[in-house]
Formats: structure tokens, C-alpha cells, sequence
């Protein structure tokens, strides 16, 4: 683990164009970054005591048509928080973004090994790897390639193929 000092402030406002109430303009909106763990650990909660109504989505594939019921989203968040423990090797989460923390209603994820300029201030912003949203998604293009075993995960997940 790399420690890193940061201030004690437990999330930090993003902004980005756009508003609205459409994926596209929610996806382009103002989003709060969770940087230490059990702020995520917080997130999670909240998502799970509202369970209905939540889409999964992979950036770069198919976007669901349907929310998640209760047990995959629990499945989901339970998977996704494993996987960003683990491979994310820092003592502080800060890839995870949600458009309220208290009450979230739309997070983006980004993966661990194809953060980028996540905040949005490189010259090709890279979109999170998921989405968590409580509008249903639409496609969002994704020119990197996605890596095998990120493609695995999410069919095993969800059980495709």
C-alpha cells in the first residue's frame, strides 16, 4: 500500500458540464469524489437500504434495459467493493464518484488500472469502467480496449456469456 497525505476532507467536488435528468447529461454532471475507504464503505450503505430502481452498467457493452433486483445489486456492490479493495492499492479509495453521497442516485466507477485523469482534466478524459445509476443507461463510447478479465468479471457477475 502507497500512503499518501491528504488533508482531512472526505470527498472533493468534481465538476463537469452539463445537467438535466437525461443519462447523458446526468453522466457530464457535478459528482463528489469518496476518497477515504469507509466513506465508500458509507456509500454502499446507502445504496443498499434503497435497493430499488438501481442499472448496472460495463462502459463499452450493451447498457441494461432493466434494473437490478435486490440480491444483484447486493451481489454487485459486494463484487465491485472486493475488486476495488484489492486492486486498487492505495490506503484511500478516491475512484469512486457519486452525484450525492447522502442520497446517490448516480456513481461512476472508474478501474483501478485505467484511472487516467478521472477528475476530467487530461486531454482524453477516460470514462469510469461502471455505472450505477438510478436512470436507465444508455451506450457510452469507450475507445480503449477493455481487458478480458474485466469482461469476464462482468459476465460472471451477471451470469452471460
Amino acid at each position: 500500500m502507497v500512503a499518501l497525505a491528504f488533508p482531512e476532507i472526505p470527498t472533493w467536488l468534481v465538476h463537469m458540464s452539463g445537467s438535466g435528468n437525461d443519462f447523458a447529461s446526468r453522466m457530464k454532471g457535478s459528482f463528489r469524489g469518496i476518497l477515504p475507504w469507509r466513506d465508500l464503505d458509507a456509500l454502499w450503505e446507502r445504496v443498499r437500504a434503497e435497493p430499488d430502481g438501481w442499472y448496472a452498467s460495463l462502459i463499452g457493452e450493451t447498457p441494461a434495459t432493466t434494473p437490478m433486483s435486490t440480491a444483484e445489486l447486493d451481489t454487485f456492490v459486494s463484487e465491485l467493493d472486493a475488486l476495488l479493495h484489492r486492486e486498487h492499492e492505495y490506503d484511500y479509495c478516491g475512484i469512486v464518484y457519486a452525484d450525492d453521497p447522502a442520497a446517490p442516485s448516480f456513481i461512476k466507477i472508474y478501474d483501478p488500472h485505467n484511472t487516467g485523469s478521472s477528475c476530467g482534466s487530461g486531454d482524453v478524459p477516460i470514462p469510469p469502467r461502471w455505472i450505477l445509476s438510478r436512470i436507465q443507461p444508455t451506450q457510452v463510447a469507450d475507445n480503449a480496449p477493455m481487458p478480458n478479465s474485466r469482461r469476464r468479471w462482468w459476465q460472471n457477475l451477471f451470469g452471460l456469456k
